[in-house]
């Protein structure tokens, strides 16, 4: 029995050792892929993207900027290279988008345009294009944009984390492989004695009595 424990023990240490190198494997290429993707986008951070500048630019544009989150980071003239640094470029978006909007969502504008620029959700008060069909509020198109730009730099964010993630996971499953390994090729199976001795109580009765004397 002994010596299945062993082999089974052997086995399970080379299909761990097995599936840490794929893990790394997968995560590292994972990793590398968003990495260049990224660069190949050119993307290079505006010099307003600093917690400061961004801060004061908003302010500018009328927006409220305690309601606003201002990002810790700074992509200033950073190249988009990796997880990071697209996140932190998408916070920014976000800021530039509500500067172009007057601090409004997508959900908060209006559907048409109007004569005046406020724009309106009715048909019958929208400026009118050549067929006479009602104009679309082109200020809701920025938000279109940011979101789609944005949701693609936080997915490489999100994948480059899961790649690390991945990374983490192999190596512990190659640090368990060897374990078992070693446990199995030492022969930790063979030793009879209970490596918690000390937590298993002795018979004290089981000390041998002292002869009696023969009697003469």
């Amino acid at each position: 029995m002994r010596k299945a424990f062993e082999i089974g023990g052997m086995v399970a240490a080379v299909v761990l050792i097995a599936f840490g190198v794929a893990a790394i494997a997968i995560g590292v290429n994972g990793r590398s892929t968003v990495r260049d993707n990224l660069v190949e986008q050119k993307i290079v951070g505006t010099p307003d993207m600093t917690p400061a500048a961004i801060k004061a630019e908003a302010a500018k544009a009328g927006l409220d900027t305690s309601k606003i989150t201002i990002p810790s980071c700074t992509a200033a003239n950073k190249t988009v290279n990796n997880g990071s640094t697209a996140r932190c470029f998408a916070q920014y978006m976000k800021i530039h988008a509500l500067e172009a909007t007057g601090g409004q969502l997508y959900s908060q504008m209006p559907r048409y345009a109007t004569a005046n620029g406020n724009g309106t959700n009715e048909e019958a008060q929208a400026l009118k294009d050549a067929k006479g069909k009602p104009v679309a509020n082109s200020a809701r198109e920025v938000w279109v944009q940011e979101t789609a730009l944005s949701t693609a730099l936080n997915t490489s964010y999100m994948a480059e984390q899961i790649s690390v993630f991945g990374i983490v996971v192999g190596v512990a499953l190659l640090l368990s492989g060897f374990g078992f390994a070693i446990l199995s090729i030492g022969g930790a199976l063979r030793n009879r004695e209970n490596a918690l001795t000390f937590l298993t109580p002795r018979d004290r009765g089981s000390t041998p009595s002292a002869r009696t004397p023969a009697s003469v």
